[in-house]
């Protein structure tokens, strides 16, 4: 069990609705989710995590403009993506682009680089879905010869070669580089094979069934000779006063998000039963201050994790629901997850 837990918060920029039950604009909802993480920052939170996704209904495709604005309103929250889809962008440029927002935040930039469960990116920025194992593979191997902050020479098969390349601007502090897992052997193995902390994405079903991911990276670290490195976990949530009310408000907006991406994957849609059952014993984080935080102690006593990360928009619901779950997380939520933490 880690001495000290990490415990932050995630957001892709639902577009949700106003007063008026009609969805705000995206750039209302940009400008909703720079004032979410505000109010994070005051009340102590660790970390704020915003998605790239390139759809209607997620407001976010450059995270790293929006954590530069949260930067110049903020003093101490880290500010990561959640995540950076690297292998439709291109490694030079973001390692520019969160070295710049990591100076602009005196050192609180952190990027977490993922696949992505969402494919939109791929034809817009001309890239083959054939190529999704190899795109992410090689822009990672170049990514983390960029952060060792030396003359790059490098050669694969998805961008032009680098000779002796610098790349500016170059860091007085690195920013920590985690990679998004979503349950694949080989990206566990691939995270510790670079050195890099793993962030679990845990969306669905009991969190338990990663402990041999986490096994297995503490092998793979071992064998390769690594250091012992930082695991978290990503998964979704909703605080309000009592358990009745959290799944009331959160049921609805949540159903309408699941089911519109379920439609777009083959997925039927989300009953009242699945939804409580996710509640009860999966991966959804519901429910009054002490309910949330005994489950998140829960996971993070099984899974032996030091950041847990509460993706806390779903689809529609209120920017006001959301600001009041997030002062709920903040006053409630962590000081009782340390406390359960601390008597073991």
């Amino acid at each position: 069990m880690p001495q000290q837990i990490e415990l932050g918060l995630d957001t892709f920029g639902d577009v949700t609705n106003g007063a008026d039950g009609n969805p705000l604009s995206q750039a209302q909802v940009i400008r909703n989710v720079i004032d979410e993480a505000v109010l994070a920052d005051g009340l102590g939170i660790d970390f704020i995590g915003l998605g790239e996704h390139h759809r209607a209904d997620f407001a976010i495709s450059s995270p790293e403009i929006v954590l530069g604005a949260i930067a110049g309103r903020t003093k101490r929250i880290k500010l990561g993506s959640a995540v950076t889809v690297l292998s439709s962008d291109d490694p030079v440029r973001v390692f520019q682009r969160f070295s710049t927002l990591n100076a602009a935040s005196n050192g609180r930039a952190e990027v977490i680089l993922g696949r992505g469960s969402f494919t939109e990116s791929f034809p817009l920025f001309g890239y083959e879905l054939r190529d999704y194992e190899t795109l992410f593979e090689e822009k990672l191997d170049l990514f983390a010869a960029l952060l060792r902050q030396e003359p790059v020479t490098w050669k694969g098969t998805t961008r032009a070669l680098l000779k002796d390349q610098s790349v500016y601007p170059q860091t007085e502090t690195p920013f920590t580089t985690w990679v998004g897992v979503g349950g694949s052997p080989e990206s566990v193995v691939r995270a510790a094979r670079y050195g890099f902390p793993m962030m679990l994405a845990i969306i669905g079903g009991d969190p338990v069934r990663f402990k041999p991911y986490v096994d297995l990276y503490h092998r793979a670290l071992n064998e390769l000779g690594k250091p012992v490195l930082p695991i978290g976990v990503h998964s979704p949530g909703h605080v309000a006063e009592t358990d009745e009310q959290a799944r009331e408000e959160l049921f609805p907006d949540y159903k309408k998000m699941r089911d519109r991406i379920g439609a777009e994957r083959g997925w039927p849609p989300m009953g009242r039963a699945e939804f409580d059952q996710e509640i009860n014993r999966g991966s959804l984080y519901v429910g009054s201050p002490e309910t949330v935080a005994r489950k998140i102690a829960n996971t993070v006593k099984s899974l032996g994790v030091s950041r847990f990360d509460m993706k806390y928009s779903a689809g529609p619901l209120a920017h006001e629901k959301m600001m009041k779950s997030i002062e709920l997380y903040g006053t409630k939520v962590i000081p009782l997850v340390r406390s359960m933490l601390d008597e073991g």
